[in-house]
């Protein structure tokens, strides 16, 4: 883990309070406080965020990640009392990050704009399902609804079989880093103005944005995508292709790397095939082109295929899974997992910092918090006094 007195981040010195549970909202801290901000979670009374026992596997360990580098407050925000607590540590603070359901903190008697004319300086980052106006705002929102709203998860899968989800929650995450996106362009302005403000980052919106050529798609040309299995629809070869002992991806899907894979092949005809002459045509004709392939990787094993691809050029990877990352050279080297000292586990593997900064790289400077509210005299006498 970082040297805290050495490494602090690019948003050293910034306060954060985030308030919320499982994954949008509290990514959105992560991000922040990895790159350097002191982030406070408060927290409900008694068994606190759900993501302490949120995860996979015997032991669930995603709150381990999602709330390092932050201190753990214990307020009842429900009561006037804690909305009164509440209200002191945001008019100290930078940012507020919260993701309940629209109206939630005004029902609080914390509404956004109010907080706002109090801390003059303070940004608020609003993460919902649906937005903070609308007539879906006040809908429960889940991640997995916004990739289904925002187009993600129709597209997800095989035509012949229903959607399926993509193994993470890719819509919480990517509102969330909508959200830090805009609280950093927020900070940005306020350096001009003095003046914060609001920002609404909704999950289907987020899942919007990547959504690349849809919408225009079908307003020109009415095309509408649809499930395409592993395949990129038009772009070949770009897919898995089978080896003796596992499988590829292999993405060839551009003329001078469709050329050195021919050349890898010793398949210079399929070069001069009429099938496979442009991009064009080459995703006209994907399954034939796919199966002559997938013949030639099929007597390779997946080291000897990949040491091909990369002496050539094309670029090639394994299907990893986290043992694989661990035991990777490349990973070590730009300690894109790093350990970290938790107090019960010991020292721990998990996902660095990203991105890096030349200057100022951020750090997991503390481990999770171990219980509900445990640094609440800490950062009650540090903030208020």
């Amino acid at each position: 883990m970082a040297d805290a007195q050495t490494v602090t981040g690019p948003l050293d010195g910034l306060r954060v309070v985030e308030m919320g549970q499982l994954i949008a909202g509290p990514f959105c801290g992560q991000l922040l406080g990895d790159l350097g901000a002191e982030v406070v979670k408060i927290e409900p009374p008694g068994e606190g965020d759900t993501m302490r026992r949120w995860g996979q596997g015997p032991a669930p360990l995603s709150w381990r990640v999602i709330a390092r580098n932050k201190y753990s407050v214990e307020i009842d925000l429900r009561s006037v009392e804690g909305q009164d607590v509440a209200r002191r540590l945001i008019g100290v603070a930078d940012i507020l990050i919260e993701n309940f359901r629209p109206g939630t903190l005004e029902r609080w008697r914390l509404d956004p704009k109010k907080l706002c004319e109090e801390n003059k300086k303070l940004i608020v980052v609003r993460v919902s399902g649906y937005g903070q106006n609308g007539p879906y705002a006040e809908r429960a929102g889940f991640g997995g609804i916004a990739e289904a709203i925002g187009g993600w998860r129709g597209i997800v899968g095989y035509p012949d079989r229903p959607p399926v989800r993509m193994g993470v929650s890719i819509g919480d995450s990517l509102a969330a880093t909508y959200g830090c996106l805009g609280a950093l362009a927020a900070l940005h302005r306020r350096n001009q103005t003095g003046r914060g403000q609001i920002i609404d980052a909704s999950l289907y919106e987020s899942v919007l944005q990547v959504m690349e050529g849809m919408i225009p798609e079908f307003q020109v040309s009415g095309h509408k995508r649809v499930r395409t299995g592993s395949t990129i629809p038009q772009a070949a070869p770009s897919n898995v292709y089978p080896c003796r002992d596992g499988e590829l991806m292999i993405g060839a899907n551009n003329d001078a790397i469709f050329e050195r894979l021919c050349g890898v092949m010793q398949r210079a005809d399929l070069l001069r095939d009429a099938r496979y002459a442009t991009l064009q045509e080459r995703g006209a004709n994907m399954e034939a082109l796919d199966a002559e392939i997938a013949v030639w990787t099929a007597t390779h094993s997946v080291e000897e295929l990949e040491a091909l691809m990369n002496g050539a050029g094309v670029p090639a990877g394994r299907m990893y899974d986290a043992e694989d990352m661990l035991a990777d050279p490349h990973f070590a080297a730009r300690e894109a997992i790093i350990t970290v000292d938790d107090p019960d586990l010991g020292p721990t593997l998990m996902q660095g910092v990203f991105p890096k900064f030349s200057e100022t790289p951020g750090s997991v400077r503390r481990p999770a918090p171990r219980r509900v509210g445990q640094d609440t005299a800490d950062v009650l006498k540090r903030w208020l006094g």
